[in-house]
């Protein structure tokens, strides 16, 4: 974490999971299409980083938004950029890699780069 990350920023892993579970956040991916095909978070919602510009509509500003990838950094990206933005929005501190090995509910494999 640099000097620039607001630490509320960054969520855990079991933080994202609890809330998800209890339907408190829209969890969004934003890995590239290959990477979901090969595994996914269940109850995450798919968008593209470099869809999401275009996309900014679809997310809800009325609820808390926690982005994702493989190990958080262009989850990161996003999360600053939305925040700046107006969003409630929040990173999952070490992505996917870090939900997968701590045992939480994952569909499928983590794909490489």
């Amino acid at each position: 974490m640099d000097v620039f990350t607001d630490p509320n920023e960054e969520w855990t892993a079991e933080e994202v999971a609890g809330r998800l579970e209890r339907d408190d956040i829209v969890l969004i991916d934003v890995r590239e299409t290959y990477e979901r095909e090969a595994g996914h978070i269940p109850g995450s919602r798919h968008i593209e980083l470099e869809r999401l510009a275009s996309d900014a509509e679809s997310i809800p500003k009325d609820r808390v938004v926690v982005f994702q990838c493989r190990v958080g950094a262009r989850s990161a990206m996003a999360a600053r950029a939305f925040r700046a933005a107006g969003w409630d929005a929040h990173n999952l501190a070490g992505g996917v890699e870090d939900w997968v090995a701590r045992g939480l509910p994952f569909e499928g494999t983590v794909a490489d780069h």
